[in-house]
């Protein structure tokens, strides 16, 4: 086992585990975290005795988001700028070497950076409890990429509605729409997943990796386009994203003017 500040890589035969280990803050991604996140990958892309991978939390979480007291109240303008800006459209996935599948296995909560990662895994397996939320509209900033990303997978109006008002989605609906593989009571959502990758260890490694490279192909372009609409707006500036972030701190509802 590898063990990050944040989180864990774990091998057993051919299945790879990046478990989030934050559970005191239900797994929030901080830059810390990020960087963990980005060397867990790369480790589990080089591993050549690791030919599926399933990511999931500890706790009583999948991601609950950014740490929004690091990432949002605390910055200067010009790391507000970035984080407006966020990496690039191909996000944590949608560049690799070897291109091999990966699980989702969400509990509880996956907003924000936990759709994001849950919508770039290959699969998803969600617990009855679990919801998604795109909540970086309700911090004030553009949700376009991530709605690029669930849209891919679930074109639909839920899709809208979850960019335009931010409100998370219960799993069952999610499913029913077809973003989520397995839907499973609470409790199964790692067994279930682990389920599913022995399914993929029965195909040809080489032929299932094919299948990855042609899937995420399908929301890195449409990635890229969010942000020419979005990016223009400079949203990261605006007096609505600090009142967001100061009244999520704060534990009072926001007062927002429109500008």
């Amino acid at each position: 086992m590898i063990e990050y500040e944040t989180m864990t890589y774990e091998r057993k035969g051919r299945i790879a585990y990046i478990m989030f280990n934050r559970p005191q803050v239900l797994n929030a991604v901080n830059s810390q975290f990020e960087q963990d996140l980005h060397e867990a990958l790369l480790e589990f892309d080089t591993d050549d005795e690791a030919w599926v991978g399933i990511i999931h939390g500890a706790g009583r979480a999948f991601c609950a988001g950014a740490d929004i007291k690091q990432r949002f109240v605390a910055m200067t303008p010009q790391e507000s700028a970035r984080r407006e800006r966020g990496p690039n459209p191909e996000g944590y996935l949608g560049r690799t070497i070897n291109w091999k599948p990966v699980i989702a296995a969400v509990h509880g909560y996956a907003l924000g950076a936990g759709i994001v990662i849950a919508a770039e895994s290959d699969m998803i397996v969600a617990s009855e409890d679990a919801r998604f939320g795109i909540t970086e509209t309700r911090r004030g900033l553009a949700g376009g990429r991530i709605w690029a990303k669930v849209n891919a997978f679930m074109p639909s109006k839920i899709a809208s509605e979850m960019v335009i008002t931010g409100e998370p989605v219960e799993a069952a609906e999610l499913y029913r729409l077809g973003l989520i593989n397995r839907l499973v009571p609470n409790g199964f959502h790692l067994s279930a997943a682990e389920a599913l990758a022995e399914k993929v260890l029965k195909a040809p490694p080489l032929a299932t990796r094919v299948g990855v490279k042609l899937t995420r192909r399908q929301w890195v372009q449409t990635g890229a386009d969010a942000d020419m609409q979005t990016l223009p707006l400079k949203l990261h500036i605006s007096e609505d994203f600090k009142e967001a972030s100061q009244a999520f701190v704060e534990k009072r509802s926001p007062e927002y003017k429109a500008r």
